[in-house]
């Protein structure tokens, strides 16, 4: 009876299998993200093709139809892509560290939902909100 846990105790950290499913949502959306990062490099570079297409600075946006991005405009989501990109590997490191999913303000456990959602979130919807006020 002794060693048997307080099923009331918060969890202070996601278990080694909640762990490994995290990584699988990350690496995954982090290969989509150096793919789309790469993709954005290449229209700013133009290193994409060597055809007519480099005296047009122009991106197709497949979500948005005809809708085009200039150099300066994939330059920004490539800055953007590129942010996303860091915050997926530190979160990867956090898993490694075992630290995944807890809240740096508040020290608890971050929803699976919203890590589900936000796989890179270090906040809590809570946490997140109550920094805004003070701002």
């Amino acid at each position: 009876m002794a060693e048997e846990k307080n099923i009331n105790e918060p969890k202070v950290r996601y278990s080694d299998e909640e762990l490994q499913e995290f990584k699988e949502i990350i690496l995954d959306m982090l290969a989509k993200a150096k793919k789309e990062y790469k993709t954005l490099r290449d229209v700013i570079t133009h290193g994409s093709s060597n055809d007519i297409e480099d005296t047009s600075p122009t991106f197709k946006v497949m979500e948005e139809g005809a809708t085009t991005l200039s150099k300066e405009e994939a330059g920004q989501l490539a800055q953007r892509q590129y942010k996303f990109i860091q915050n997926l590997e530190a979160a990867l490191v956090r898993i490694e560290n075992k630290t995944y999913g807890i809240c740096r303000v508040t020290g608890k456990l971050i929803p699976k939902e919203r890590l589900r959602l936000v796989p890179h979130a270090t906040l809590t919807v809570e946490a997140k909100e109550m920094m805004n006020k003070n701002k």
